[in-house]
């Protein structure tokens, strides 16, 4: 078991509390002291069995507030769509060539989009981009024609979610030094998302525990009912 952070351990607050969305984030904000901007991550707990296809769990979800990171975005697309790329603000766009650089070693990016004629290529890297989370799939807008209003999406606050083995899903949902109602709004936006992705094969309670954390702080619960009000 990995070791906790002193700060964590030190921490005196009731671990078990459920508290309402507004006093988790106030909660979580109080007690994210590092000397760095820390995240506000999200991690929610789903009552489905990922092993089976019909209890997968995924997509993505424009948070209202961004999540104050500088997502770096690798596009493979041609011609006039990597001149589209480019101008949306993609730090690297290219076909053969980045395919090339990928697979040779370079990973300096946050996200993977792709125009649909170069998915044949890209699926070349499935074994580098998919552990990592990486490779294009439709289902999130990573592969689409429309490749300027993709990258202009990560950039302002598209986020993926994916449901792990343990049927959680993680996210980070902005920064300590955003607003309380910012955050709140994002995180507001992301459960709703979750709901919206509800597979057909989850049966009875689907949304079962929502907790809230700074990168260097301790998990704060969340009351769910708090979350529709």
């Amino acid at each position: 078991m990995a070791k906790q952070p002193k700060r964590i351990k030190a921490w005196t607050g009731d671990r078990e509390k459920v508290l309402p969305v507004a006093e988790a984030i106030e909660m979580v904000k109080s007690n994210a002291k590092a000397k760095f901007d820390e995240s506000i991550e999200i991690a929610v707990n789903l009552g489905v069995d990922p092993r089976h296809a019909d209890q997968q769990v995924r997509g993505v979800v424009n948070l209202p507030s961004g999540t104050g990171r500088d997502v770096r975005v690798a596009v493979f697309a041609k011609d006039a769509k990597a001149d589209e790329a480019r101008a949306a603000g993609a730090e690297h766009v290219g076909a053969e060539d980045l395919f090339e650089k990928i697979n040779g070693g370079f990973m300096d990016f946050d996200r993977v989009i792709a125009t649909p004629d170069m998915m044949a290529l890209v699926g070349r890297l499935g074994k580098v981009l998919g552990p990592r989370g990486l490779m294009p799939n439709p289902k999130v807008g990573t592969v689409t024609p429309n490749v300027g209003q993709a990258v202009k999406d990560a950039k302002g606050g598209a986020v993926e979610f994916r449901v792990e083995k343990a049927g959680i899903v993680h996210a980070g949902v902005g920064k300590a030094s955003f607003a309380n109602d910012a955050i709140e709004a994002n995180v507001r936006a992301f459960v709703d998302a979750l709901q919206k992705a509800r597979p057909s094969g989850a049966k009875g309670t689907y949304v079962k525990r929502v907790s809230l954390s700074s990168t260097m702080g301790p998990g704060v619960k969340v009351d769910i009912s708090s979350l529709s009000a």
